[in-house]
């Protein structure tokens, strides 16, 4: 009986992991495809293939606020199913776009439709776990999940090689296929029948309301805004950098996969710390090893070509592995005191710290012209804000 209820736990981490790949593997996979796509959608400037990045962000941090409230009302399961359907026709969209303003349409529609798997699976943790437990379960997912940054650029470019960039699209329809079989078939319905609420036009006013009279739940919200901020800069940068910068154009996906490994050992190391220190200490420590990285990096390198590509590999993998430390822990830091209204509580926490973090991205990302310095001044300024914000919660954490 044991075997089995360890067996079921195994199978619904891999399957939560799963469903925020969907997320992933539409941003990563295109990674070596973006300069590509440029040319046959014509874009004339390079800085131009970010916006394949980060506006599928912005649909992810809009789709939030109506996947989450509804899934609190009707389920966790039929609001997926109905996000996914939109994300298939997004990509049907993408595909056939021949000039930039299809294509961005097409991905927020896709970050719309995805926004239902990426933030229910987070409500479906916190209707089954809490408490520092919780975040070890988000831990294992994360490290999952992580993989597919690992290897979805790898994918992406043998995709392009052999068949041409819309066929990424392509394997995307096929995963995200397989995926909502396996939760018909195998995952029951997270969301009891007690806590179900009427759905009704005051259902995302009333859990605004809630949701804004815990601090710990807007201050950790605040945090993972920026947090996922300094990622996506890199995230829509990278490609510009190493393949421009440095002209790693057949490297970049090893690059990328090894500092995404780096993220995937800190979270599976948290998984087994945060039962001995907790999650706060371990987002302080590593929030403020972040600005150290980043500090340091701009001292030695500012006004200065970029290093060589190794240095640059091994700062960021140090801000990587600081930052997989942080993800899983602010996510559950945020939701702990907020279980009774999950699914619209992860919806302001996904929305929130998206729509802080795609204008981040953006504004930072424009200056990526010559050098990388502008991206350790980004993570800088984000850094000592969440210490700033880190300092004045503390005395409202309860876990």
């Amino acid at each position: 009986m044991q075997n089995l209820k360890n067996q079921s736990r195994l199978e619904f981490i891999i399957l939560m992991a799963s469903l925020m790949s969907l997320v992933a593997l539409s941003i990563d996979a295109l990674l070596p495809a973006l300069e590509n796509i440029g040319k046959s959608i014509n874009i004339t400037d390079s800085k131009d293939n970010q916006l394949l990045v980060t506006m599928i962000f912005l649909g992810l941090g809009f789709g939030q606020l109506i996947a989450g409230p509804i899934s609190d009302s009707i389920g966790r399961k039929p609001v997926i199913y109905a996000g996914f359907i939109l994300f298939v026709l997004a990509s049907f969209l993408c595909v056939a776009a021949n000039n930039i303003e299809t294509m961005i349409f097409g991905r927020i529609l896709q970050g719309i439709g995805l926004s239902a798997p990426r933030t229910i699976s987070i409500a479906m943790v916190r209707d089954t776990f809490s408490g520092n437990y919780m975040a070890k379960i988000m831990s294992f997912i994360v490290v999952i999940f992580i993989l597919v940054p690992v290897i979805a650029p790898s994918i992406g470019k043998i995709l392009l090689d052999l068949y041409g960039w819309k066929s990424i699209f392509h394997s995307q329809l096929i995963f995200g296929v397989l995926v909502m079989i396996w939760l018909w078939k195998r995952q029951p319905e997270t969301l009891k029948e007690e806590h179900k609420t009427p759905l009704s036009s005051q259902l995302f006013v009333n859990g605004f309301k809630e949701f804004m009279k815990y601090k710990q739940a807007v201050i950790f919200t605040l945090v993972s805004g920026l947090v996922t901020g300094s990622f996506m800069v890199y995230l829509s940068a990278s490609q510009q950098i190493f393949q421009e910068q440095y002209n790693l154009v057949d490297e970049f996906p090893f690059i990328f996969a090894g500092l995404a490994i780096s993220v995937g050992l800190a979270t599976f190391l948290n998984g087994t710390l945060v039962m001995r220190f907790g999650m706060f200490k371990l987002v302080k420590f590593f929030s403020f090893l972040f600005v150290i990285i980043s500090i340091t990096y701009v001292f030695i390198f500012f006004g200065k070509e970029n290093p060589p590509v190794e240095i640059l590999v091994g700062f960021f993998s140090l801000q990587f592995f600081s930052i997989g430390f942080l993800f899983g822990n602010l996510r559950a830091l945020a939701m702990q005191p907020i279980g009774h209204i999950a699914g619209v509580g992860a919806a302001l926490n996904g929305f929130i710290s998206t729509i802080m973090a795609v204008p981040i991205a953006s504004f930072i990302g424009n200056w990526v012209d010559k050098t990388s310095i502008p991206l350790f001044f980004g993570f800088s300024i984000c850094g000592i804000l969440t210490l700033i914000l880190l300092q004045y919660v503390k005395r409202h954490v309860t876990v």
